[in-house]
């Protein structure tokens, strides 16, 4: 099956996810190409993903026995964009990018997340913790940075608490004095630790984990609220390739995780197993319904 460029697709990265539209005509599905390309967030420390993305090209190269690209794409909409347009087989996304990629008809969900053997996690705002901070109530007027606007624990999960508290209708600016949103948890946090914002939301293994922050960074930090549970990250293939496609990058991913545990779970954040997508993508679906109804 014939690539189109990676470069090609970049122009979607001023896209947001809910913008992306990639319903026109779809060719029948086909086999891998030559070389398989898995598409990563950007969302943690830069040099440590070069270093990832090196050792997954590596280690599922060699379950696959065919050249394997790691690429981190600007945004989830250009991951999104290439899934639909066969650039990119696989792509490692929240679950409200995995939603977004099921309605563009670009991608299915192939494997997700497990961390602590459960489907979930809760998502958190930190702030610093020399900070007098009690709860989100004390960040009115206050500037606070999202991860992302497609990020599920970075944006759309606190955006819903705050409408249950009856602090906003529908637009963070209502509450916050500047909302900025960045490109991952890391740049997130960032903002926090330069002090050009007052707390982020992110999620909790950020926090609690050692893939994101180093230790000095977390020690200057402290979670002010929490809030969840949150489906987990996914495994998305591209809905260009067929069943036999499919099937054969599922096996190579599961079999990464019995021969490289570490390695998968450094790169994916969790385990990966098979799920049903319906069910682990509903919570997601309900909350953006109700995000669309408050905008409406």
């Amino acid at each position: 099956m014939q690539r189109p460029s990676i470069a090609a697709i970049t122009v979607a990265a001023l896209l947001t996810v809910t913008a992306v539209s990639v319903r026109a005509e779809n060719p029948a599905p086909g086999p891998l190409s030559d070389e398989v390309v898995v598409a990563l967030k950007p969302d943690k420390n830069p040099d440590a993903m070069i270093a990832e993305r090196d050792a997954l090209s590596r280690a599922l190269g060699e379950i696959l026995s065919r050249p394997v690209r790691v690429i981190t794409p600007l945004s989830s909409a250009v991951i999104i964009e290439g899934l639909a347009n066969g650039s990119i087989d696989l792509g490692y996304l929240s679950a409200t990018d995995m939603v977004n990629a099921r309605q563009a008809d670009a991608a299915d969900l192939l494997l997700a997340g497990l961390i602590n053997g459960q489907p979930q996690y809760q998502s958190v705002w930190l702030c610093l913790a020399d900070r007098p901070y009690q709860n989100i109530d004390d960040l009115r007027d206050k500037p606070i940075a999202f991860s992302s606007r497609s990020s599920t624990s970075g944006y759309l999960v606190p955006l819903l608490e705050m409408k249950k508290r009856g602090l906003i209708e529908s637009d963070p600016a209502e509450f916050f004095s500047n909302v900025w949103f960045g490109s991952g948890y890391v740049s997130a946090v960032e903002r926090v630790l330069a002090g050009e914002a007052e707390a982020a939301a992110v999620s909790d293994y950020v926090f609690h984990g050692d893939k994101h922050l180093t230790p000095e960074q977390k020690a200057k930090l402290k979670i002010l609220a929490t809030q969840g549970s949150v489906p987990t990250h996914v495994i998305a293939v591209s809905r260009r390739l067929d069943a036999e496609s499919r099937d054969t990058l599922r096996k190579a991913l599961l079999e990464l995780g019995r021969r490289d545990p570490d390695l998968q779970k450094t790169v994916f954040t969790s385990e990966l197993a098979e799920i049903d997508a319906d069910q682990h993508l509903a919570p997601v679906v309900a909350a953006l319904e109700l995000v669309h109804q408050a905008r409406n």
